[in-house]
């Protein structure tokens, strides 16, 4: 088996596990090459020969992982995603065993699930064009700006980064939204405006129910508040009904959709996969990418009897 290793040398804490992974997978007469982010390589060249291998395994955060999925779209390439970021949300959504012998043995076994991709179209207020893959959320607004807050205390408090970052801005700026779901108008206000290709985030709450990477389709999240205190009351909610099927999801509100624009009534940061990016935006275009990646998965995993 020849096997790409693509490894984000500043994800998380440390590569140790990922080279204990390593050593579980190859075998006798086996191939691996890993090669690490940086030098100013894109993610595209740093997989264009990705059809050589057998196996490529995706070793980093969200960000990174959703950078080389988008990628890799439609390559049909079995692809193993390895957890080595600060929050690892995307593996968690797959729902795979964590344990690095785990992940080898099924790498070995290659079952593959087909999952989807999101693509987000943006220009920024200084006209740039931009256009990114991504694998859990993207939007614009306070989980945006939570994410630019975030940046400096990441590799020393992990996780924790993230609730110190929404604790430290409690009146987020409010916006009108308006919404284009596959040709049906919305307008709503809030103080983000989110699209999920997955919706469960830390402790596994799901922030609304049913949004799977299988079923070809976006969510749109809005939250629809005015101060962060008031996240306490969905917060609470999902920490009740991680599933949101019993008592929904108060403050929130969503649709479904495959194409979807969204236009902010002021200039709001936005991040993808959490990951802020530069300047501000007054709004996004995206679109469903069906089934543009084969997945690595287990029998843990929720997708494992998708079609492969």
């Amino acid at each position: 088996m020849r096997t790409l290793i693509i490894h984000n040398v500043k994800s998380g804490f440390g590569s140790d596990a990922l080279f204990e992974f390593q050593r579980s997978l190859l075998g006798e007469g086996d191939t691996c090459v890993i090669r690490t982010l940086g030098g100013g390589q894109e993610a595209p060249q740093i997989i264009e020969d990705a059809k050589q291998f057998d196996l490529v395994v995706l070793s980093g955060g969200d960000g990174t992982v959703a950078g080389l999925l988008y990628a890799l779209r439609y390559r049909g390439v079995p692809t193993c995603v390895f957890p080595s970021g600060t929050a690892n949300l995307f593996f968690n959504n797959l729902g795979n065993a964590a344990e690095p012998l785990a992940i080898a043995r099924a790498c070995r076994a290659g079952r593959c699930a087909k999952t989807d991709l999101g693509e987000m179209r943006w220009h920024t207020t200084e006209g740039a064009p931009h256009t990114a893959g991504f694998s859990i959320m993207a939007g614009f607004g306070f989980d945006a700006q939570i994410m630019l807050d975030a940046v400096p205390a990441k590799q020393t408090l992990g996780e924790a980064a993230y609730f110190v970052a929404a604790l430290s801005n409690p009146q987020p700026n409010i916006a009108t939204f308006d919404i284009d779901v596959d040709g049906t108008h919305y307008q709503r206000q809030g103080i983000s405006c989110l699209l999920a290709n997955n919706a469960m985030i830390q402790a596994e709450i799901e922030v609304v129910p049913d949004c799977t990477m299988d079923d070809g389709m976006l969510n749109v999240v809005v939250l629809e508040v005015t101060q962060t205190a008031e996240l306490i009351v969905p917060i609470v909610a999902g920490l009740l009904d991680k599933s949101g099927k019993t008592y929904g999801r108060p403050t929130i509100e969503s649709f479904k959709g495959r194409h979807i624009t969204v236009t902010s009534s002021e200039p709001l940061p936005l991040q993808i996969d959490g990951d802020a990016m530069d300047g501000l935006v007054t709004s996004y275009e995206a679109d469903i990418l069906a089934g543009a990646n084969s997945l690595i998965v287990d029998k843990t995993s929720r997708y494992w009897h998708a079609r492969g």
